[in-house]
C-alpha cells in the first residue's frame, strides 16, 4: 500500500489547499525529514505562476527550504541520524509533511532555536554566499550595497556582509521603517528608494565594490553607475523586468564585473560545496546569535493560500514561514 501524505496542493485558478500525495522516495545520499517548518520565498509565487518549474527529478510541490526531524536515512547517509533537529535546501517539495533532501544541504539547528527561526536560514544563507562571497567576491574592507535590504535574503546579506568585515554596507528598502530594520541588521546607509536616489546617495559616498540586485529592469544602469572601479555587480533576480536599455561605456571604463546566477537547479555536490562554505564561515554566527533570523509572521500549512498573499503585498521583513 503506497504511503500518503498531507501537502500544499496547486490546482489552477483555485485556491492552495491541504491535500493527499505519495510520500518522496529516498534517493543515494537523502533523508526523509518531517517537515515542521517551510520558508516561503518568491520563486514559489512564480513556480504557481508557471513561469519557474522545478529542475528534472525535482518534487513539484512548492517549497525550498525546511526544518524538522530527521525520520529516515536513505542509503550512503553518512553524517546525520534519525531524530538529528535539521534546516536544509531543497529543489522542490518543501510545502509538505515530509520532504526528502540531500545530506549536504543539510545545517544542524543550533541548540534552542525553534523550527520557525530556523527554516529563516537555509535559501537566504546559501544564496548571498553563492552570490556576494563566491560569485563576485566580497572581501573585508571594500564597500557593498544590498537592494532588497529586508527580503529574506537582504536581511542576511547585511548581516552576513557586516560579519566578514565590509567597510560601508549600503541598503535599499521601501520604508522607512525597513530602513530602520537595514540599520539594525547592519547597513550603515539605509536608503529609502521612494524618497531617495539610490545611485547619488552611493556615487556621493565614493561608490561601491560589491552589489546584489533582485530588482533588474532600470537598476541596471543605475547599479553600475554606483559602482567603483573594478566593482562586481550580481543579480539574483528581476523583479523590475528582465529587459533594459544600457550604456556599456561605464562598464568598460571601470572594468566593471556584470554577473548573474540561480540556485535551484545547480548539482547536488556544488550545493554541498555552498552547504560547507556556509558551515564553516557564517553558521558559528547564526549558533552564537550574531547573524539572527527575522522572522516576519507564520501560518499554518492550511493556510498557505494567505501566506502567499500576504508575500504578494511586498509588506513584510524578512522571512514569511509555514508550520505545521
Amino acid at each position: 500500500m503506497t504511503e500518503m501524505m498531507k501537502a500544499v496542493i496547486v490546482e489552477d485558478g483555485a485556491p492552495l489547499r491541504l491535500g493527499d500525495v505519495e510520500v518522496p522516495g529516498l534517493k543515494h545520499g537523502e533523508v526523509l525529514v518531517k517537515v515542521a517548518a517551510a520558508g516561503l520565498n518568491r520563486a514559489d509565487l512564480i513556480q504557481r505562476k508557471g513561469a519557474y518549474p522545478p529542475p528534472p527529478g525535482a518534487s513539484t510541490i512548492m517549497g525550498l527550504e525546511i526544518a524538522g526531524h530527521i525520520q529516515a536515512l536513505g542509503e550512503g547517509v553518512t553524517r546525520w541520524k534519525v531524530g538529528d533537529a535539521v534546516c536544509g535546501l531543497l529543489a522542490g517539495g518543501g510545502y509538505a509533511e515530509l520532504a526528502a533532501v540531500d545530506q549536504g544541504s543539510l545545517l544542524p539547528i543550533p541548540e534552542g532555536m525553534d523550527m520557525a527561526n530556523a527554516a529563516c536560514f537555509p535559501e537566504a544563507l546559501f544564496t548571498a554566499w553563492a552570490n556576494v562571497f563566491d560569485r563576485v567576491g566580497l572581501k573585508a574592507g571594500e564597500d557593498f550595497l544590498c537592494h532588497g535590504g529586508t527580503s529574506g535574503i537582504g536581511v542576511m546579506a547585511i548581516q552576513m556582509a557586516r560579519v566578514a568585515g565590509a567597510r560601508k554596507i549600503f541598503a535599499t528598502a521601501g520604508s522607512d521603517e525597513k530602513c530602520a530594520l537595514a540599520a539594525e541588521l547592519g547597513a550603515d546607509r539605509a536608503i529609502n528608494y521612494k524618497t531617495e536616489d539610490f545611485e547619488a546617495v552611493v556615487r556621493e559616498a565614493g561608490g561601491v565594490d560589491v552589489t546584489l540586485d533582485m530588482v533588474g529592469g532600470d537598476y541596471v544602469q543605475k547599479n553600475i553607475g554606483a559602482a567603483k572601479i573594478d566593482g562586481r555587480i550580481v543579480n539574483i533576480a528581476y523583479q523590475n523586468g528582465f529587459t533594459a536599455e544600457v550604456n556599456f561605456a561605464p562598464v568598460l571604463m571601470k572594468r566593471l564585473t556584470l554577473a548573474a546566477t540561480t540556485l535551484r537547479a545547480r548539482p547536488v555536490p556544488e550545493k554541498q560545496r555552498i552547504r560547507d562554505a556556509v558551515e564553516k564561515d557564517f553558521w558559528p554566527h547564526v549558533v552564537s546569535g550574531r547573524i539572527k533570523p527575522v522572522l516576519d509572521k507564520t501560518f499554518s500549512f492550511a493556510e498557505a493560500e494567505a501566506a502567499q498573499a500576504y508575500m504578494g503585498q511586498g509588506a513584510h521583513s524578512g522571512k514569511i514561514i509555514l508550520t505545521l
